[in-house]
C-alpha cells in the first residue's frame, strides 16, 4: 500500500492508496501543490492529471479520495454535499475513488477555500 500525505495549512493528513490506475497515476505525479476549493463537506483542488473514468462511483464513504475527471480534481471526502440525499456523501458526478484519509476525515472541515494544499509521497510506503 502506498501512503500519500495531504498538508493544508494547519491541516495534516495521512492517506493509503488502493493500487488502481488513478492511485498510480497521482503518486507519479507527486508532489501536487493547488488552492483548495469546498463543496459543502467536500475539499477539492485542481491538478494537471488527465485521468479517465475507472470504476466511476455516485456514492462515497467518509474519508474516501476521489478524482474527479471532469475537473482533473483530486476530492476528499468528510460529509454531506450540496446534492447529498439524506445522510449519504454524493459527488457532483461520479468519481474514481483511488484511497482514503487515516484518521478522522472531519479535520478537513478546517480547510478554508483558496488555501494553499499539498499533497506528497510518504517516504518507505511506496512500491
Amino acid at each position: 500500500m502506498s501512503r500519500i500525505r495531504i498538508t493544508a495549512k494547519d491541516v495534516m493528513a495521512e492517506a493509503e492508496l488502493d493500487d488502481s490506475q488513478t492511485a498510480r497515476t497521482i503518486l507519479s505525479a507527486l508532489p501536487i501543490e493547488s488552492k483548495a476549493n469546498r463543496w459543502g463537506e467536500e475539499v477539492y483542488f485542481s491538478t494537471q492529471l488527465k485521468i479517465g473514468e475507472e470504476n466511476p462511483r455516485e456514492v462515497v464513504e467518509m474519508g474516501d479520495l476521489g478524482f474527479w475527471p471532469p475537473g482533473k480534481a483530486i476530492c476528499i471526502f468528510f460529509g454531506k454535499t450540496p446534492v447529498s440525499k439524506g445522510e449519504e456523501i454524493r459527488p457532483a458526478s461520479p468519481v474514481n475513488v483511488f484511497g482514503k484519509i487515516l484518521g478522522e476525515p472531519k479535520v478537513f472541515a478546517q480547510v478554508r477555500e483558496g488555501t494553499k494544499i499539498r499533497v506528497e509521497a510518504v517516504e518507505g510506503h511506496h512500491r
